[in-house]
């Protein structure tokens, strides 16, 4: 069986996905910090529904291999995701409205996560090879 069939590692995988694009997108927010009229984007925060409708039933499907797959579908963790401008509450002279420590602050959120939805999908896949392992062993 594949992991991503479990509904579990299927939510761990968007999480990760999601925090991993989180992480580029304050990367770029930091590197254009001194950059003129350069606005501030992250990403709509995760949810559970969210991830439930992006792997709904009703969604288009490719039924040959020559056929595009749907941005929903596409490869990559983080490849559903966009970034959106959110410009922040102080904006400077040259219009650059990037606060390098609210930029810290979500990124030091973003590893914390990624570190926790690491821990859990290690502690899941324990259990599994614990169940998955012949009695008395």
């Amino acid at each position: 069986m594949d992991l991503a069939q479990i509904p579990i590692f299927s939510m761990l995988r968007g999480r990760l996905g999601y925090l991993s694009e989180q992480q580029k997108v304050v990367a770029q927010n930091i590197a254009n910090a001194e950059t003129a009229k350069y606005t501030a984007q992250d990403l709509k925060p995760f949810s559970f529904e969210a991830h439930v409708q992006a792997r709904s039933p009703t969604m288009m499907a490719t039924t040959q291999a020559g056929h595009m797959a749907p941005k929903s579908q596409r490869s990559g963790l983080g490849a559903g995701y966009k970034a959106v401008k959110a410009p922040d509450t102080e904006t400077t002279l040259n219009g650059n409205s990037v606060v390098l420590e609210d930029e810290m602050i979500k990124m030091s959120d973003a590893r914390m996560s990624y570190d926790a939805a690491i821990t859990f999908y290690q502690k899941s896949m324990s259990l599994l090879r614990m169940a998955a392992r012949t009695p008395g062993r």
